[in-house]
């Protein structure tokens, strides 16, 4: 990987990192009124995938949406707005965190229903297929949507079909509360169960963000050369509460321990601790990047409390029956 490419994908980084503690920080004065489901901790595979695609491949997510939405390119001051429910949202202000749309950049939807956006996904791949273009469908969803059963439908259809499609399981091993142990079995690794059913399947840890770009570049060059689905899980973990900003260890359902392992396990702290002892970047350097960084962050939120709410005329505008 170039300097270029290490600056990119630390500041792709650090920029959803920071997008994600300012919502939490600014949640509690009650004009976002949105479920909010932040990535803080889970930053790393919106910013490699979205680095690695184009803007006219597509892209489907699920509730945790935000940073696959920025790592593709969403626009931020029509996240926020969104998140504020208002007109200049990325949805009109109609669907808040968990329905994020930018169509300039292939992101086509994200959905708050778990695995409701896999077939969605799957449909794109389709298209691109009947429309012999060379573009891919990325899909993005968490352990819990493995548990569905559109998720084995869309798998056999797309490796009977070898649609170009990208499949990115962010494995943060916890359904809201519900660790991974009383869910699934014991032994079942979920990327060499996707692998017997007929795709190809890799496993990455989602603290070395370098590894990750470089398995996932090879992966993507795989499906535009052949055409077949191919899957990967990333093993990471969410910093924050399932839903809102939050911290809530307190009540028991995650180790203490496990939760300190991964935070000192910071895949963008790793990364930047890498790119100071190879000279790439210095501490005057990150700083400025961050000023600028957070100087855009505000004028995010400048724009989006200036905006208007819908007109109640518009109630009924982008529904589609």
């Amino acid at each position: 990987m170039n300097k270029k490419t290490l600056v990119n994908l630390y500041h792709s980084m650090l920029r959803i990192r920071l997008v994600e503690m300012e919502i939490a920080k600014r949640y509690s004065e009650w004009k976002m009124r949105c479920p909010t489901h932040l990535s803080i901790g889970q930053e790393i595979a919106g910013s490699v995938v979205g680095m690695l695609v184009n803007d006219n491949d597509y892209a489907v997510s699920s509730h945790r949406s935000h940073a696959h939405y920025l790592g593709k390119g969403g626009n931020l001051n029509q996240l926020i707005a969104e998140l504020y429910g208002k007109e200049t949202g990325c949805s009109g202000g109609r669907g808040g965190s968990m329905h994020l749309i930018d169509d300039s950049v292939g992101f086509k939807a994200s959905s708050a229903i778990v695995g409701n956006s896999i077939p969605i996904g799957v449909g794109l791949g389709l298209s691109i297929q009947l429309n012999k273009s060379n573009q891919i469908s990325c899909i993005f969803f968490g352990d819990g949507a493995t548990e569905e059963g559109v998720f084995y439908e869309s798998l056999n259809f797309s490796a009977v079909r070898e649609l170009p499609i990208l499949y990115i399981c962010e494995n943060n091993l916890y359904s809201v509360y519900s660790p991974l142990s009383v869910r699934q079995p014991n032994k079942r690794k979920i990327f060499e169960m996707v692998d017997s059913i007929g795709i190809e399947s890799n496993h990455f840890e989602g603290t070395d963000s370098i590894e990750v770009y470089k398995a996932v570049e090879k992966v993507i060059k795989k499906i535009r050369s052949k055409g077949k689905p191919q899957f990967i899980e990333i093993s990471t973990y969410r910093w924050l509460e399932h839903c809102g900003p939050n911290d809530d260890n307190d009540i028991g359902y995650r180790d203490t321990k496990e939760f300190e392992m991964w935070k000192n396990n910071d895949p963008i702290l790793n990364l930047e601790r890498y790119l100071k002892s190879n000279e790439v970047l210095t501490d005057v350097l990150i700083n400025s990047m961050k000023k600028e960084i957070e100087k855009e962050i505000n004028e995010a939120f400048i724009f989006a409390e200036n905006s208007s709410f819908p007109a109640q005329n518009t109630l009924y505008d982008f529904i589609y029956k």
